[in-house]
């Protein structure tokens, strides 16, 4: 028994090491004073100031913000309709309907891009912000709308009848009862949407125009010409923002369990 806890944890110890250790190089040559990446010959934070100096990168990287505040929005309120429309419709189809609403979770990226290079292109519609919007929303809305759902088949349905009772309209009691409950859900998978959207490359690539760059993008057009250390200041900097949106992502969930706690104990 003891042999095979310590082949586990050896096990578990390798995994971490190949699946951080070059995170850990990244971070550590962003910090390099040479712009060879091959050995570490002092401390500099000159790379960091060359990146903040990129024009280029930093248009990219507020393209990239807007892009993805704009589309987690969009998705916020398309996904948070359809959870508790798809929570309260007792049809036979609901079941495909669920399966429907998660598909662009399913198909791969590559195909999901081609789809909708083409169906941009059979409507006309100029590529740019408008074609990278719609498109970072069609893969956004399954996130949230699963936290939502999640979150609603959890919450006692009596509650929002109750203020019905009590004389409330069906949109007065949604938005008094039911979408206070579900906040903490839909912020989380907004959160969680909003670091897909980030991170997209594949998608943005064929929905995209020449004239308008995310961030992202940038950063794959860059790597075709060889690794730099502002590429690893960069990578740095947007590592540490996605672990304080998985912080906060984490963070959360446990309001969110705890009002669930709350309520729980109440109604007992």
């Amino acid at each position: 028994m003891k042999k095979n806890t310590k082949l586990s944890r050896a096990y578990l110890i390798l995994i971490f090491i190949l699946m951080y250790l070059p995170v850990a190089v990244v971070i550590i040559f962003s910090f390099n004073e040479s712009k060879l990446p091959v050995r570490f010959s002092g401390f500099s934070l000159q790379w960091y100031e060359e990146l903040f100096r990129d024009n280029d990168m930093l248009e990219a990287l507020r393209n990239s913000l807007v892009l993805g505040v704009s589309s987690c929005f969009l998705s916020a309120v398309i996904g948070t309709l359809g959870a508790v429309g798809l929570s309260r419709i007792r049809w036979k189809t609901k079941g495909i309907l669920e399966y429907i609403s998660i598909l662009p979770l399913m198909i791969p990226e590559i195909i999901l891009g081609m789809v909708l290079m083409a169906f941009f292109y059979l409507l006309n519609m100029p590529f740019g912000m408008l074609t990278l919007l719609l498109g970072h929303t069609v893969f956004c809305v399954p996130y949230i709308l699963m936290e939502v759902k999640a979150r609603l088949a959890g919450m006692d349905p009596s509650l929002e009848e109750a203020a019905r009772d009590l004389g409330a309209a069906s949109f007065r009691a949604f938005w008094d009862i039911t979408l206070p409950l579900i906040m903490p859900a839909v912020m989380s998978g907004a959160l969680l949407a909003f670091a897909m959207s980030m991170d997209d490359v594949v998608i943005s690539i064929f929905v995209n125009s020449p004239r308008v760059s995310t961030l992202p993008v940038k950063v794959y057009t860059q790597l075709k010409t060889g690794v730099t250390p502002e590429i690893n200041a960069l990578c740095t900097l947007m590592l540490a923002v996605t672990v304080a949106v998985l912080l906060i992502y984490t963070l959360i969930g446990k309001i969110s369990k705890g009002k669930n706690r709350l309520f729980s104990t109440r109604e007992k």
